[in-house]
C-alpha cells in the first residue's frame, strides 16, 4: 500500500476551504486504514449537555449527527522519528459529533477506546482527548471487516461487521457526507474546562458506500446518548495519510 509523503500531503490544500493549515510544523503521521463511518441523526438537545458550552453543536439543515467510527492506526510516529514496534499500529474506536467555534468546524469526541496502553495515556496527557483501554480484535477477509472492541472502564461495546459496496469517489462540497467526514480540526478539554483545538491535514477522503450488519453497539450509550433504531448512514475508506499537529488554547 503506497503513502503520501508529508511533501505530498502539505501540497494538497485546496479543498481546506475553512481550514488553513497551521504555519509550524507537523507533529506526528499516522495512517487510517478499514474505517467505517457510521452516523446516526440525534437532537441537537440530547448532546448539549455533554459539550462545553463555548461550543456551537453544528447541523446540517438543522439536524445534528452522531458518528461511531472503527478502524486502525498504521505507521504512527512523531516528526523524524521512524514508527516503533508495539506503538505504531493498533485498533481505534471513536464516538464523535461535530461543533464550530467562531466559524470554525471541528470533531468532538465523546470518546476513543484504543488497544495500546502508551497511546491513551499520551493522548489523555497531551491532548487532553477522553482515550480509554478497550481490548479490540480486527480481522480481515477480503472486503470484509469483522470488528470487535469492549472497553476496559465502563460497558460500551462494539461488534460487527462491515465492508464497501461501491467504488471510490470524492464527496461534493455542500452535501451531507462531505460535512461529515470533511473535518480538519478536533476540539478537545482539560480536566479545568479549557478548550483547545488541533488541526490535521489528509487528502479529501477517498469515500465508498457501504453495508454493515452491527451486532452491538454500546459506545455511544455509555455516554447516555441513545441510537435511533434506524439504520445509520454508512461510509467506507480503505486507508488515508494523515498529518496532525499539536493542540492549541482557544
Amino acid at each position: 500500500m503506497s503513502r503520501l509523503s508529508s511533501e505530498a500531503l502539505l501540497a494538497q490544500t485546496a479543498h481546506r476551504e475553512q481550514w488553513a493549515l497551521p504555519t509550524r510544523p507537523w507533529v506526528m503521521a499516522q495512517t487510517w486504514e478499514h474505517l467505517l463511518f457510521a452516523h446516526w441523526p440525534i437532537s441537537v438537545d440530547a448532546l448539549r449537555s455533554l459539550i462545553p458550552p463555548d461550543l456551537s453543536i453544528d447541523t446540517f439543515d438543522g439536524q445534528a449527527w452522531l458518528g461511531v467510527v472503527p478502524f486502525e492506526m498504521r505507521n504512527v510516529h512523531f516528526r523524524a522519528v521512524p514508527p516503533m514496534p508495539l506503538l505504531s499500529a493498533f485498533a481505534e474506536l471513536n464516538v464523535r459529533t461535530y461543533v464550530t467555534h467562531n466559524g470554525k468546524p471541528g470533531v468532538w469526541f465523546f470518546s476513543l477506546d484504543a488497544a495500546n496502553f502508551p497511546a491513551v495515556q499520551f493522548a489523555r496527557r497531551v491532548y487532553h482527548l477522553p482515550y480509554f483501554m478497550a481490548t479490540m480484535h480486527v480481522q480481515i477477509s477480503g472486503d470484509t471487516v469483522t470488528y470487535r472492541s469492549a472497553r476496559h472502564t465502563r460497558p460500551a461495546e462494539f461488534r460487527g461487521r462491515y465492508r464497501p459496496v461501491s467504488e471510490v469517489y470524492t464527496s461534493q462540497p455542500g452535501t451531507l457526507e462531505s460535512w461529515l467526514t470533511e473535518r480538519y480540526y478536533l476540539y478537545a478539554a482539560d480536566r479545568r474546562g479549557r478548550l483547545y483545538r488541533g488541526a490535521i491535514q489528509h487528502v479529501p477522503w477517498p469515500l465508498q458506500k457501504a453495508e454493515a450488519e452491527i451486532e452491538q453497539e454500546t459506545t455511544a450509550l455509555s455516554h447516555g446518548l441513545r441510537l435511533p433504531d434506524i439504520p445509520p448512514l454508512l461510509h467506507y475508506a480503505h486507508h488515508i495519510d494523515v498529518l496532525a499537529w499539536s493542540i492549541e488554547p482557544i
